[in-house]
């Protein structure tokens, strides 16, 4: 597989200004409890089962972390300062897990929207689809968003922990605006908790 890179992308601080921001945003929609899916009618897909228990032993781990590093420094300050950080990563954490919670895919009346977190989102309306099916396979790289080489142009890979188990081919080529700058493709790859759901519901949308 031949990766890709993208032009006009986001600098380092644009990223990470991104991810900070819709960490935040998402833990604020999480409490909230606002609607989740992009437009009436659409129904939530999640791909967490792949990293739920790794996300919830750092935060386990950080929670412990905040109260060991406590008792073990000797120093007032150095304890505000300790516990001050511990909490940030902590509810930092929970941004990352609620951002993730609160931009599921969406299979809607108009289109299907493909996302990771609050920076990764790829809406597609269903006359651009041309065929959707269950593919499961790992990628050699763990990276969320990787654009490698197909038969028939690029192929954009959603994955999660390197691995993706639908796969969705395109009439015609399709550009996105992602933090790395446009990207065109073909075919799209993303990982599902319940791809088999997804895709009934999805191929039941393409031929109404």
């Amino acid at each position: 597989m031949t990766e890709k890179s993208t032009t006009g992308g986001a600098t380092l601080f644009q990223k990470a200004s991104a991810y900070e921001a819709g960490v935040w945003r998402s833990l604020y929609v999480w409490l909230a409890r606002r609607p989740r899916v992009p437009e009436a009618g659409a129904t939530p897909f999640g791909y967490l089962e792949p990293v739920s228990l790794v996300i919830w032993m750092f935060i386990g781990g950080s929670v412990i972390e905040v109260v060991v590093v406590h008792f073990i420094l000797p120093w007032p300050i150095a304890q505000a300062i300790a516990l001050i950080i511990g909490i940030w990563g902590l509810i930092w954490m929970l941004g990352y897990a609620a951002a993730l919670r609160v931009h599921p895919h969406a299979v809607g009346p108009t289109g299907l929207w493909v996302r990771n977190g609050a920076v990764v989102d790829v809406p597609l309306r269903w006359e651009d689809i041309d065929a959707i099916r269950i593919q499961k396979r790992t990628l050699p790289e763990s990276k969320t968003v990787q654009v490698a080489d197909g038969e028939d142009g690029a192929v954009l890979h959603v994955a999660v922990s390197g691995q993706v188990n639908v796969h969705l081919v395109l009439f015609d080529p399709v550009t996105v605006q992602l933090l790395d700058g446009p990207v065109t493709f073909t075919e799209l790859r993303f990982w599902a908790d319940d791809p088999k759901g997804l895709v009934i519901l999805a191929r039941q949308r393409l031929r109404g």
